[in-house]
Parts: structure tokens; C-alpha cells; sequence
């Protein structure tokens, strides 16, 4: 695979990698840490982001045969401040082991980490709770913003603990939930403020920048790709 980005002239910085415990082939964050560095190594990823939440083994719920995906936002609710203080240590535990490898080690969300735990989300607990040293964030603009932030402000409300985004946009008929629905169309032909976005993204410490858009897609994936990356090149900082 390294070999293929090199020809190409492509750069691979960041890597999802599941909170599981993989394969010994193919480790998760909660397998063999030492050989998912040395792979990342490899490839030249210099960060690696959690992609998700894993679902608590004490949680006591099940998946109803038709919600999918949805499942996660029940978990969410019920997840309480005690289990999101618990990942938020767990990701601390986890950084500390990649960063001794020379990995460095983040969360990216969706929108259900912003459930209410108290007299805080999910994603704040998390946040606050882990260690800065070890543990940065890949913000999902997209998501951050179907579940109802200002996303300029929440980059300035953690300044600092930010690494990477997921450039995404949405349609204005996206409706503020927890339940991973969005209506997405290309970056810059949506909603969201690209033009406040990007410098509130650059000034809380993103450097890793990636475009990304959710199906369904109106155009081909390569077509949007291209309309969106023509739409960022023309900000100027």
C-alpha cells in the first residue's frame, strides 16, 4: 500500500483504526499497539483516530431489528457521565502507548457523542477528561454540525485539542439530532460557513485537513471530491 501512495504522490497522515481488539494481522486499538505502530510506520501515518466509541459491555441494551446505525444513539443517551469518564481514560491509556511509539492518538466523532450526560454532552466529557498530552481530536464538522453546533465556536471552546477535521457540508433541511441523520451535499454548496470555519479550524491547532462528504450522493464521487476541492481552494487565509 506504501508503495502505491508513493507512486502516486500521496500522502497518508491520519488512519481510522476501530476500538477493537483486530487481528494480530491487523490490530485495533485494543489489540497489539506495538505492531499497529510499526505498521502505521510504514504507511507514514502520523495519527491515528479513534473513529468511534466501542459500545460498553455493561450497557444492557440491544439493537431492535430495523433502527441500524441508530442503535449507537440509544447507546449514547444511556451511556451517563461515569462510562464517558471511563472511554475518556481509556483514550488517555491508549495515547500514552502510541505516543511512546511515535504515534500520535485522537477521537473523531459523529453526532451522538453530543447526547446529554448530565449537565454536559458526551463529547465535553470526553474532551475534558482525557489527557491533552495524549489524546488530540479529528472534529467531523459535518456531524458536530447535524447534531446542533456552531462549529467555529466549539473549534475556539477546546483550542488546543484539536489535530484534524473532516471538511463535510450539509444541506439547510439537515434537522439538529443525535441520531446520525444528515442531509449532505458537496463542501461550499451547503450551509455551513467555510469562510469563519476554516481560520477558527487552523487557530484551535488543525493541521490534518480531509474532505469528506456522506452518501447519498447527487453526483459522482469524484465529481463531488472535485467540486469540493475547487470550492477550498479559492478561501484565502
Amino acid at each position: 500500500l506504501r508503495e502505491v501512495f508513493d507512486r502516486h504522490g500521496v500522502k497518508c497522515t491520519g488512519a481510522h483504526i476501530g476500538m477493537n481488539p483486530g487481528t494480530e494481522a491487523a490490530p485495533g486499538l485494543r489489540g497489539n499497539l506495538d505492531k499497529l505502530a510499526a505498521d502505521m510506520h510504514v504507511l507514514g501515518v502520523t495519527h491515528v483516530y479513534a473513529p468511534s466509541m466501542a459500545i460498553p459491555t455493561d450497557i444492557g441494551l440491544s439493537p431492535n431489528p430495523t433502527e441500524g446505525y441508530a442503535y449507537i444513539a440509544r447507546v449514547a443517551e444511556a451511556m451517563g457521565e461515569d462510562r464517558w469518564k471511563r472511554l475518556a481514560a481509556e483514550l488517555t491509556d491508549i495515547g500514552r502507548k502510541l505516543k511512546a511509539k511515535g504515534i500520535r492518538f485522537g477521537y473523531h466523532n459523529h453526532n451522538f457523542e453530543f447526547a446529554k450526560a448530565g449537565d454536559r454532552t458526551g463529547y465535553d466529557i470526553m474532551v475534558t477528561e482525557s489527557d491533552p498530552e495524549f489524546v488530540s481530536f479529528e472534529l467531523d464538522v459535518g456531524w458536530a454540525a447535524a447534531a446542533g453546533n456552531d462549529i467555529p465556536a466549539l473549534f475556539a471552546k477546546y483550542s488546543g485539542r484539536y489535530t484534524g477535521m473532516h471538511m463535510k457540508d450539509l444541506k439547510a433541511s439537515t434537522v439538529a439530532n443525535i441520531n446520525l441523520k444528515m442531509d449532505p451535499t458537496e463542501v461550499g454548496s451547503g450551509k455551513l460557513d467555510w469562510v469563519k470555519i476554516m481560520p477558527a479550524a487552523w487557530n484551535a491547532g488543525v493541521r490534518n485537513f480531509y474532505l469528506e462528504q456522506e452518501p447519498p450522493f447527487e453526483k459522482g464521487r469524484m465529481e463531488a471530491a472535485e467540486i469540493g476541492y475547487k470550492y477550498l481552494s479559492t478561501l484565502v487565509a
